[in-house]
């Protein structure tokens, strides 16, 4: 990871917070929990969030293992996947997703579901 971890922390929480580091991590690591996409596919998903910014943080998750880069065949391009790391936060990421859904409209917001709309596209 760019940023060197402390070595010590005083709660299990406040370590996997600072290894995840803010919400687009997060949120690109939700998207991977469908299946492996391409960086084009994950900039679609996130049109606010620049192109540095989401090579910073896929070259973060990468690093941290939580993500891996498969590399494409000749002529493809290549995708990012949930590593094994990774994919032991799907169940705390779904959750966060559940959470979300379920109290957006009480916090007065509305949510989008891209996910759904790019695997529609696809079929």
């Amino acid at each position: 990871m760019s940023k060197r971890l402390a070595k010590v922390f005083n709660c299990s929480t406040e370590f996997t917070l600072q290894v995840l580091g803010g919400k687009w991590k997060t949120v690109i690591l939700c998207h991977l929990t469908l299946g492996p996409l391409r960086y084009n596919e994950l900039r679609k998903l996130m049109p606010a969030l620049s192109d540095k910014v989401l090579t910073q943080r896929l070259r973060e998750l990468v690093d941290a293992e939580l993500v891996a880069r498969q590399k494409a065949a000749k002529g493809q391009t290549e995708s990012y996947a949930l590593a094994a790391k990774g994919r032991s936060l799907s169940g705390v990421l779904k959750q966060l997703y559940d959470w979300g859904e379920t109290h957006a409209a009480a916090f007065g917001v509305r949510v989008g579901h891209p996910l759904l709309d790019l695997r529609r596209k696809e079929t």
